[in-house]
Formats: structure tokens, sequence, C-alpha cells
């Protein structure tokens, strides 16, 4: 952009950071406390409990299908199986010292 499209003094043209360093500087030579940093206020937010919009999602659901009570099953346990033991593996025994021989 050049500077007859006006972008001098702009807002979103200025350059805070090198004024903010510069005036460190400045501070630091004249022996004195550099200013503190002014902290930008984050924007408002909005906290959202998703619970109580996953609720409200489903009971608009449930409108909108027509139903006014969802039935609501008691699952039962599941029957325990009982597991089979484990097999013994069979070990292959090592012979001579498990050190190659050399041939003389």
């Amino acid at each position: 952009m050049t500077r007859e499209e006006g972008i001098e003094g702009a807002v979103w043209a200025t350059d805070r950071y090198t004024q903010a360093l510069e005036s460190v500087i400045h501070a630091k030579a004249e022996g004195t406390k550099p200013p503190s940093m002014e902290a930008e206020e984050a924007p408002a937010s909005q906290v959202v409990d998703l619970m109580s919009a996953l609720e409200q999602s489903v009971q608009r659901a449930r409108v909108s299908r027509g139903e006014t009570d969802a039935d609501v099953h008691e699952l039962k346990p599941r029957k325990k199986v009982a597991k089979k033991p484990a097999q013994k593996k069979s070990v292959a025994k090592k012979t001579g010292s498990g050190k190659p021989r050399r041939s003389a």
C-alpha cells in the first residue's frame, strides 16, 4: 500500500511492538523503570454447558418425533463365562554352553 491510500495514522497499521520497544530502551537509557505493559482485554466469551446443551437437543428431537416419554430399559448384566486355564508351553532345552564353536 502506498501513503496516498492513507495508511498513515491507521490504527491497524500501527507498529505497537516497535513503539513499546523504543519506550523500554529510552526508559533504560534514562535509568528509570520501563513502562508496564498494557494488557489487552480478552473478549468476553460465553461458557457453554455441554451436558445442558445435549439434554436440550435430545428433548427437542423427542418433541419433533412426537415422543413424550422415552422408555428406558435396564440392561441385564452379561453372564460371566469361565475362562479356560492357560496351557503350558513346552520350552526347548539348550544344549552346550551356547557359545559358537571354533574350528581348529
